[in-house]
């Protein structure tokens, strides 16, 4: 024979499970979404940075040679 009050808790457990499964369907896409926003920002800022360092790079180089040919100049 069946037990009264589990039968009971079993058919409240039954209807609370979907609404639990969809909470967490709700909070893994919501961590995905995080995580994903995450990732894009850090190559984002990767790119910034690799971008900058060129940019410094190329100014380096430019000042150099302005340098070298304002010495270059002077000889003459």
């Amino acid at each position: 024979m069946a037990d009264p009050a589990r039968s009971r808790a079993e058919e409240k457990f039954a209807k609370l499970r979907p609404a639990e499964d969809d909470a967490i369907k709700a909070r893994d896409k919501a961590h995905k979404e995080l995580m994903d926003k995450t990732a894009r920002l850090k190559a984002l800022r990767i790119a910034k940075e690799a971008a900058d360092k060129e940019t410094a790079e190329q100014a380096k180089i430019e000042k150099a040679e302005k340098a070298a040919a304002k010495a270059a100049a002077k000889k003459k």
